[in-house]
């Protein structure tokens, strides 16, 4: 199993709309670094889910319900979307500040190339993220 982190803005999309919702298509990523992470992401991968602009945290985990296909928001076969479901929601949300701040997550994706709406997690960031958001 491989891990993720997935980043939406909470007014465009939040962790309690996915709870609502209970499955969404991850839909509209038009980056070429984004898309080739979406093609590897596999059916039971777990993704961290972050808050972007607002907020700025990391607030739960989901997983991936439906690996990649052709993303239905383009006529574009080039472009993928996966499906992912909630898993838990953080009692205690992750800030990038917080991240930052520690430094064994210094090479994380999420520190060294900020912009990028979808990027892998190694098992190691993991493991801390979840200490630090209690979840240990």
């Amino acid at each position: 199993m491989a891990y993720w982190l997935l980043k939406s803005e909470p007014f465009v999309y939040s962790y309690d709309d996915l709870i609502k919702e209970k499955q969404t298509c991850w839909s509209g990523v038009r980056n070429y670094s984004a898309r080739i992470y979406l093609k590897e992401m596999k059916k039971g991968d777990e993704v961290f889910f972050y808050h972007s602009n607002e907020g700025m945290e990391i607030v739960g985990i989901a997983k991936i319900a439906k690996e990649a296909y052709p993303d239905p928001t383009i006529d574009d076969d080039r472009w993928v979307a996966v499906d992912i479901k909630p898993v838990k929601k953080f009692k205690t949300p992750v800030s990038l500040i917080t991240i930052k701040n520690d430094k064994r997550l210094a090479e994380m994706a999420l520190v060294r190339i900020s912009r990028l709406s979808c990027q892998p997690v190694t098992d190691k960031e993991w493991k801390i993220i979840l200490e630090l958001a209690g979840e240990k």
